[in-house]
């Protein structure tokens, strides 16, 4: 019988702080949409989805590639990790968030040669797993809100996030288009989102990248934590 449990996790900045991952060794996989390099910690892929190096920016990541590997290796369940800019003042940097929703009008998609109509949606089984996780570590953490996705790999202007501040929580540049792919082959996703800045203009003082990448280092021993939780409930891949 197959088992629909197989869990592989994905993520960005956070990711590249974790230690551990200087140890493993490293694997590949082709796909039909190019290759794609990941560690395998306990039987559980995990992607960095900025390349090996963090020299692929937002907009050049390859999504498809890097989605259709989970589905190759047998995943079923993706747990992804993605690091945020806060657009609401009562959302600090520090805490977690765990989106039930998003938006994203720079759609990617598996379906160039068909018509096939997916309802987007993030993983309900995979969010709660992500609650239970936080409420475990005693992380603190808001347990649903909406991602807004825009492309990079700028930060966004003022005037942007004026607007965007009115429709959604959080902004990133990656998450939705790896929900929606996900969903189209059949695979559940969801992700925790670590807010590591204020968006630009949400406070006065100037957003940098040098204060984003401080910030993902302050995380980073609690992403270490759920990691590591995850990993635990993972099932090993034949």
């Amino acid at each position: 019988m197959e088992n629909k449990n197989k869990i592989g996790i994905i993520g960005g900045g956070n990711l590249y702080h974790l230690g551990f991952l200087d140890k493993e060794k490293i694997k590949s996989i082709n796909t039909p949409y190019g290759e794609v390099f990941y560690f395998l910690l306990k039987n559980t892929p995990l992607i960095l989805r900025h390349g090996l190096k963090r020299n692929i920016p937002p907009h050049k990541i390859n999504y498809m590639a890097n989605i259709y590997a989970f589905k190759d290796l047998g995943v079923k369940n993706i747990y992804a990790f993605n690091s945020v800019g806060s657009l609401k003042k009562r959302f600090k940097p520090g805490i977690f968030l765990i989106p039930d929703d998003y938006i994203n009008f720079d759609v990617m998609s598996f379906c160039e040669q068909k018509c096939k109509y997916i309802v987007p949606g993030l993983s309900l089984e995979i969010r709660n797993r992500f609650i239970s996780i936080c409420q475990n570590l005693d992380l603190k953490f808001q347990r649903k809100g909406i991602y807004f996705q825009t492309k990079g790999p700028r930060f966004e202007t003022k005037a942007e996030i004026n607007l965007i501040k009115n429709y959604a929580d959080v902004v990133g540049m990656t998450m939705a288009k790896e929900a929606t792919l996900a969903k189209e082959i059949g695979l559940e996703y969801a992700t925790l989102c670590s807010l590591d800045n204020y968006a630009h203009g949400i406070i006065k003082q100037p957003l940098t990248q040098e204060m984003v990448e401080q910030n993902e280092k302050k995380i980073n021993i609690k992403v270490k934590k759920i990691v590591q939780e995850i990993i635990k409930i993972a099932t090993p891949i034949h």
